[in-house]
């Protein structure tokens, strides 16, 4: 059995996006792992060549802005056809795996590699926000999607690349793995913040007032979130440990709920139900 990690990125320094932890957590378990990196206006290709693994294949493109939504998945489309295992690996760059989760997803893989009834397999998402102890399940945040595809070429990215279709436009036959993904793309400060959703406006995936687009983004009272007890993926350490607002979050978490056992224990787990919250 081959497996091929694959990801597309662009900007990774300016906009923050933790793409080397994104990498690195998925590369023991991949054969090979293949980078679509954009044309960027920092110096995310050196970052991305400074990973040292023989496993990792660069290919460059410049992306066509006019493209609008449909560029992530043209780009990911792309990485996805210089993939060669079996299986492909699909992270975003904002996206992480723990590493308590890869012998089970090794383990699923080997499992159901001659059973082409198998097309994909899901993942829960853990959207953190703000805190890297508060996430979303509320309406608009989705909590469920595929990125493990069987690699046989009838399988694409569509739309904003947040998931895969088959090309004959059957449904999806997929699994799900039970594993969580770790989701960082709203945990930033809020300049920066601002900043990834100004370019998300100018691909198209948002509309944004113009007070919204000249002050900073507000995570506003994180304590109407649900609580982050578990664990994080070990490649996150220092990212988590040098965000300011997660630190002041993690001690008011502790102060008040020095008694709760989730937090004694660290249990990787959230919550199955949806909650409404006031914005």
């Amino acid at each position: 059995m081959m497996i091929s990690g694959f990801t597309i990125v662009r900007n990774a320094i300016k906009y923050n996006y933790p793409v080397v932890e994104s990498i690195n957590s998925i590369l023991p378990i991949c054969d090979e792992v293949i980078l679509n990196v954009g044309d960027s206006e920092d110096d995310t290709l050196p970052l991305i060549q400074s990973i040292q693994s023989p496993k990792i294949r660069i290919i460059q493109n410049r992306w066509d802005m006019s493209e609008g939504t449909n560029i992530l998945s043209n780009q990911t489309n792309l990485a996805l056809q210089e993939c060669r295992g079996d299986w492909a690996f699909y992270l975003q760059t904002d996206e992480v795996v723990h590493e308590a989760d890869l012998p089970v997803l090794k383990r699923l893989m080997d499992q159901h590699l001659d059973n082409q009834a198998i097309d994909a397999f899901r993942f829960k998402w853990l959207h953190f926000y703000g805190s890297y102890y508060r996430y979303r399940i509320d309406s608009g945040w989705y909590q469920k999607q595929d990125r493990i595809i069987r690699n046989n070429g009838k399988i694409r990215s569509f739309g904003d690349a947040y998931g895969f279709e088959r090309q004959d436009g059957r449904p999806l036959n997929r699994k799900s793995t039970g594993c969580l993904l770790y989701h960082y793309g709203w945990v930033h400060s809020e300049d920066v913040m601002t900043q990834r959703r100004i370019n998300a406006e100018n691909i198209g995936f948002t509309s944004l007032t113009q007070e919204e687009r000249e002050r900073d983004y507000s995570y506003g009272d994180l304590s109407r979130f649900p609580i982050y007890f578990g664990t994080h993926p070990a490649v996150m350490g220092e990212r988590i440990k040098d965000h300011p607002l997660s630190q002041e979050d993690l001690k008011n978490i502790e102060r008040k709920y020095w008694w709760h056992p989730m937090r004694i224990l660290k249990l990787r787990y959230k919550t199955g139900r949806r909650i409404k919250f006031s914005l």
